[in-house]
């Protein structure tokens, strides 16, 4: 019997993963919920367990590719199975092998082809659930998709460019027909009396179109595919920017007395093994401001009318990962010591640079940090996690000039910088949350006020 898996709902209305790697590999017999792979999503890395026992007779995507959910996965063939459609080529699916080597077709060949390669959609009874979900129904047909994508449009070609009315289909190396797909240029309108198109007449062609296409032509050019992480983050940040209006206030701190208690902490034996810094105490004090000043952890809810202030703290800890830039957080945050804080944050960053956050530890944020000064950066504007209504970045601790107690002496300085949401958010609310968190970081001892 044949079975095939296809790519389940992962959850948080995402649409697509990407295949990061297989576990498994064709042939090989595989046992029911056996990892068989880890896809990527705008959230974190997933492990995808197997929903059959039995041989695996086909991987329908390679590593780096992006797949819809609902697209085919694998196809199984278990026990008493019946014989396996025949095997595709590397480069793609039927319908992909038989365009590239015969002749252009009309459209409605090409999509008798299509039907004919991909499988019946299954009853819903047949569908067997698996994670979150099994994913939309009636996405059968859908397929893996292949990078580089292929623009949408091609992009015109100067009329004075001689055209081909062969009807032929124009001849090219397979590396010009890849740069000109790349390019958005339609090879037909540049072919001559059956001559092959050459590299330059591509690039010249997507010159002359559009002068900036032909950048990507330059082979000193290097290529950085947007997709997982990166490409959610992204438009993440543009949601964000662009639907809640953004305002900064800023304030520059001795913090000195503070870097006295961490060096103090470090040497006490009783607290060895837990790594206590900078970071975790800003954290305490970012959590005892919003016990005064709720609003700068509220939401915004359009549809509802209304601003949904928290009872409590899901701080959230921005870490820069080899996939991109995640925020997972610290659930009520709010209830913890100061000890227990740290070891939290330290785990949820371990986790987020190894990929292992869970997508409920990537959801719900209430405040989100930024520990910029890790860079050697003293502040900037940073931009609101989305839903949020506040974001603090914390800037390089640098030995300089300070007044301090009449005097100039050598003190710890750093500055802290706030975005936040101006509709929820007032300037004046702002102000005091600040002032709040550099109370804390100038003189610890003022935590012992604000409970």
């Amino acid at each position: 019997m044949i079975q095939e898996f296809r790519l389940p709902d992962l959850g948080e209305g995402l649409t697509d993963a990407e295949l990061v790697q297989w576990l498994v590999a064709e042939g090989d017999a595989v046992e029911l919920n056996q990892t068989l792979a880890e896809v990527e999503t705008a959230k974190a890395v997933v492990e995808l367990p197997s929903p059959f026992a039995g041989a695996v007779q086909r991987l329908h995507a390679a590593a780096g590719e992006t797949v819809e959910v609902g697209a085919p996965l694998v196809t199984f063939a278990l026990a008493g199975g019946e014989a396996a459609a025949p095997p595709q080529d590397d480069s793609g699916s039927i319908a992909d092998a038989a365009a590239e080597s015969a002749p252009a077709a009309p459209s409605a060949a090409v999509d008798a082809i299509v039907s004919a390669s991909e499988p019946e959609p299954e009853p819903a009874a047949a569908r067997q659930a698996t994670l979150v979900g099994y994913g939309a129904a009636g996405r059968s047909g859908a397929r893996a998709r292949r990078r580089p994508r292929r623009p949408g449009t091609m992009l015109p070609v100067p009329t004075s460019a001689p055209i081909s009315t062969s009807g032929e289909r124009p001849r090219s190396t397979p590396p010009v027909r890849h740069l000109a797909r790349t390019l958005g240029v339609d090879l037909a309108q540049l072919a001559v009396d059956g001559r092959p198109v050459t590299r330059a007449e591509v690039e010249s062609a997507a010159a002359a179109a559009a002068p900036g296409a032909a950048l990507g032509a330059d082979p000193r050019m290097r290529r950085h595919p947007i997709r997982g992480v990166r490409k959610h983050t992204a438009a993440a940040m543009v949601r964000s920017a662009f639907t809640a209006p953004h305002a900064s206030t800023f304030v520059t701190i001795d913090v000195t007395e503070s870097l006295h208690l961490l060096d103090a902490l470090s040497r006490d034996r009783a607290l060895d093994g837990h790594r206590i810094g900078v970071l975790s105490l800003t954290a305490k004090a970012v959590c005892l401001a919003l016990g005064r000043t709720p609003l700068l952890g509220a939401r915004w809810d359009e549809e509802a009318g209304e601003i949904l202030e928290p009872t409590y703290v899901h701080l959230g800890i921005a870490v820069a990962t080899d996939r991109g830039l995640v925020v997972p957080n610290v659930r009520d945050a709010h209830a913890m010591p100061l000890v227990d804080l740290a070891d939290a944050i330290a785990d949820i960053v371990s986790a987020a640079r190894a990929g292992t956050v869970t997508p409920a530890q990537l959801t719900g944020g209430t405040f989100t940090i930024t520990n910029v000064g890790v860079f050697g950066v003293d502040g900037g504007t940073p931009i609101l996690n989305p839903g949020e209504s506040g974001i603090l970045a914390l800037g390089a601790i640098r030995r300089q000039p300070w007044e301090h107690e009449g005097e100039i002496a050598l003190r710890d300085v750093a500055t802290l910088s706030l975005s936040f949401d101006h509709r929820v958010v007032d300037g004046a609310e702002a102000a005091r949350f600040l002032t709040d968190v550099a109370g804390v970081l100038r003189e610890p001892g003022r935590a012992l006020l604000l409970r």
